[in-house]
């Protein structure tokens, strides 16, 4: 009989709950344990998704035997402190974007990881959804040529409300790293080392003081260009594009979690174009926990597809960006 793999999750808000629905897409995975600042929500939550043990404080979770990997889904000023609660007791984490406030945090998570010999992964979903993986397969393979410009924008409408997380600065709030990062990422795993020589950014600001939108360039040495945009003040298309010498693949809205890919290819002044869909059920969390558990059965200690000096390279990225427009935590 295969294992069930027991997952733990840290914080149970909506992306939390979104992880634990897509589960059921997984017969060798389970909600083992959950964790809340309320025992009440712990409960509840367990209940609805059958999970046998439930904790009213983070802290206590490390102690439930039988645990494989934690998700934490905490807010982003809490990733750190998390992660490293459960790497200190050897307990494999899958960390919620993004991974850390700051550079010097992420090193530590990761220097805790390395030393305790305990898996650590960022959650970026997104590069395991089957047609985005596609896509950058694509690219990685010359089909469009050389790249030469990634654009990719991520909006939507949230009524300003200063408890709200995502405007709470004391939360980590802003749409930068909320959902800037998504821009930010596929530019790092399209165009690679190096990291861009030039960062041009630029931001409005709520006034609880985080970004509500944010607009960033990056510059490659090699004359490539990354474009980004986010914001909470608008629906945005939402969509992403790869620009080579002899072609774009076009990644549908809602591009980080897409299920189609249109790839056009030049023909002197004609293009040529193909569809490939990609359809699926759930979220799409489910891919990256599948991969997660692959990781950790196989004895890694880290992920060959989100490697921690990829997530290192983005915390720095985003660093800059932040410096940049003048957000500081």
């Amino acid at each position: 009989m295969e294992k069930i793999f027991n997952w733990g999750i840290i914080g149970l808000g909506k992306i939390a709950r979104k992880f634990a629905e897509d589960m059921q897409h997984l017969p060798n995975a389970k909600i083992h344990a959950v964790a809340s600042t309320s025992l009440e929500r712990a409960t509840a939550f367990a209940a609805e998704f059958g999970a046998q043990n439930a904790y009213g404080r983070y802290d206590d979770i490390v102690h439930c035997p039988g645990l494989d990997a934690v998700y934490i889904a905490t807010p982003h000023i809490l990733h750190t402190e998390n992660a490293l609660l459960c790497l200190e007791h050897g307990i494999p984490v899958l960390c919620e974007k993004p991974f850390a406030m700051n550079l010097a945090e992420a090193k530590r998570m990761v220097s805790t990881a390395r030393r305790n010999r305990a898996f650590l992964m960022e959650g970026l979903w997104t590069r395991f959804i089957p047609a985005v993986d596609y896509a950058l397969a694509l690219a990685d393979q010359g089909a469009i040529g050389k790249i030469h410009t990634v654009k990719a924008d991520f909006g939507y409408h949230l009524p300003f409300d200063p408890h709200s997380r995502v405007y709470n600065k004391a939360l980590g709030g802003g749409s930068l790293l909320d959902i800037g990062i998504y821009p930010a990422l596929l530019a790092l795993f399209v165009l690679g080392k190096p990291l861009p020589e030039d960062i041009l950014a630029a931001a409005s600001f709520t006034r609880t003081d985080v970004d509500e939108s944010c607009a960033f360039t990056f510059r490659y040495p090699d004359n490539q260009l990354a474009l980004g945009h986010s914001t909470v003040a608008a629906n945005t298309p939402v969509e992403a594009w790869l620009y080579g010498t002899e072609g774009a693949i076009y990644l549908h809205p809602r591009w980080h979690h897409t299920q189609k890919v249109t790839v056009s290819q030049y023909e002197g002044r004609e293009e040529i174009r193909r569809e490939a869909e990609f359809p699926y059920q759930g979220w799409g969390y489910h891919f990256e926990a599948a991969h997660v558990m692959e990781c950790i059965s196989n004895g890694l200690l880290e992920s060959d597809r989100v490697p921690l000096d990829f997530t290192l390279d983005l915390v720095e990225t985003m660093d800059t960006v932040r410096e940049k427009i003048g957000l500081v935590y």
